[in-house]
């Protein structure tokens, strides 16, 4: 059932609602999936392989922020040396791409220009069927690139061909994209704490 299923005249009904979707959602990420994914980016960034991620719209501002809080984030009080590059971020590469050549060639264009085999995509979609994000997925599992797929509805095209799937099972997409920021934090937040001492963890600010 979609959420909302009824019209709310009260903000207080409608957060406590919205909330609740949130908590389910959050509850219906794959651990497994999850524990994968920290290990395949754990891993990447101890041997220096370059992290990409995409998106669109909201989607496109998690992958930005994703950047902040893995480069900057993982790497405070470690030794781990993160580099992660989002492919959303470069306003005038992606409009010369989608001017000259098609918006759906946006985020695969630039994999061609610097992703190299073992290194890792991160794609940020919602419905997970947005072609530019499903062509730069098919393009990455077919050069050595894995890829780790945050989704949410039915899972889309990036879902089935995605190394790791971190799907979210919600019909809003206020709460997808709400867990899919939670992820990109845990993941963050997980990560740098693999690399700290007990006592520096409960020194420190997360």
């Amino acid at each position: 059932m979609t959420f909302p299923n009824q019209k709310y005249t009260s903000i207080d009904a409608f957060s406590d609602e919205y909330f609740t979707e949130y908590a389910k959602s959050a509850a219906s990420v794959d651990r497994e999936q999850l524990a994968k994914a920290a290990s395949m980016l754990g891993d990447a960034y101890g041997r220096g392989a370059t992290v990409y991620c995409c998106g669109n719209g909201g989607s496109a501002a998690i992958s930005n922020h994703l950047v902040c809080d893995h480069q900057k984030g993982v790497q405070a009080d470690t030794n781990v040396k993160p580099r992660v590059n989002s492919l959303s971020s470069n306003i005038e590469i992606i409009t010369a791409i989608a001017n000259d050549m098609s918006y759906d060639e946006v985020f695969v264009y630039q994999l061609q220009s610097m992703a190299q085999a073992g290194d890792v995509l991160i794609t940020v979609s919602s419905s997970g069927d947005s072609e530019n994000v499903v062509r730069a997925v098919k393009w990455a599992r077919e050069n050595g690139v894995d890829v780790i797929a945050m989704t949410g509805f039915a899972g889309g095209r990036s879902g089935q061909q995605a190394t790791i799937n971190l799907h979210v099972a919600g019909e809003n997409y206020g709460v997808v994209e709400d867990v899919h920021q939670s992820l990109m934090h845990i993941l963050a937040q997980y990560l740098r704490m693999e690399k700290m001492s007990d006592e520096l963890v409960l020194d420190r600010k997360f």
